[in-house]
This record gives C-alpha cells, structure tokens and sequence, in this order.
C-alpha cells in the first residue's frame, strides 16, 4: 500500500560540532522510536545538500487523517519531551504534514 501523507519533522543543527551526536542519536534511537510509537509505514531521514544544519525526518501514513492525529497524540508529546530533554535549546524543529498529489 502506497503513502497517502508524510509527517515531516525539519529541524535546524545550527553548531556544527553537534551534527554527528544529532546524527546518531536520531538514527539510532528517535527514528526507531517515532516510527514505532507513530505506527508509521516507513521513515527516514536526510540532511540537506543545500543547507547542511537542516535534518528533515519523514512518516509515511495510509491517510492525511491518520498523520494528521499524530500531531496531537500522546506519542508525539513524549517523543517531544524527549526531544527537548536531549537537544534542549541547540535544536530547532517544525512539522508539517504532506499529502500526497
């Protein structure tokens, strides 16, 4: 089954020297975890070529309706506290959800 809406998690690194702990930290431990608390089909994750601070993370969901929920669920509050907890100040993010055209 194909994606119908992607929730995309951009968040900016601004200092260099804390990209490669960033780096690990999502790939091993938040990708993991978000796509499981989320029920997420897939994930993955890229950082820009053309602004090398940005680290984009991406959902796929069966429905705008089920990435939709996500952004008000329990999951995503703990995952974010998580977040905050971890990169506090040094790191900053926005979501938005994409359907698919």
């Amino acid at each position: 089954m194909a994606a119908q809406a992607y929730l995309v998690v951009r968040a900016t690194v601004p200092d260099a020297a804390d990209r490669p702990a960033f780096d690990q930290w999502y790939q091993l431990e938040h990708l993991p975890d978000a796509m499981k608390a989320f029920a997420a089909m897939t994930a993955w994750r890229a950082w820009s070529r053309t602004d090398p601070a940005v680290h984009c993370a991406f959902y796929a969901f069966v429905s705008v309706a089920a990435a939709e929920a996500i952004t008000s669920s329990p999951a995503i509050r703990a995952l974010i506290a998580e977040f905050d907890a971890k990169w506090g100040g040094k790191v900053t993010r926005t979501r938005e959800i994409l359907a698919v055209a």
